[in-house]
């Protein structure tokens, strides 16, 4: 019988992970989280840590400086 579970990040339904016999399987729910659709996890948490770095990532680029631009 398989699993399924839904990965929420920050209030966010990031997609449903389902178990079967390669691992748990992410399904997208949000365009955020495209990147992950399809992937394969070894389990749950890990499927909801890589959603969270994700999230994370976009974050950082976010609330980086702009380059100056040299003359």
């Amino acid at each position: 019988m398989s699993q399924a579970y839904i990965i929420e990040v920050s209030d966010r339904t990031a997609g449903i992970v389902v178990s079967d016999n390669s691992g748990f399987c992410f399904f997208s729910s949000e365009r955020a989280f495209d990147r992950l659709d399809g992937g394969y996890f070894g389990s749950a948490r890990a499927a909801e840590r890589a959603a969270r770095a994700l999230v994370d990532r976009r974050r950082q680029v976010r609330n980086q400086p702009a380059p100056t631009p040299s003359i």
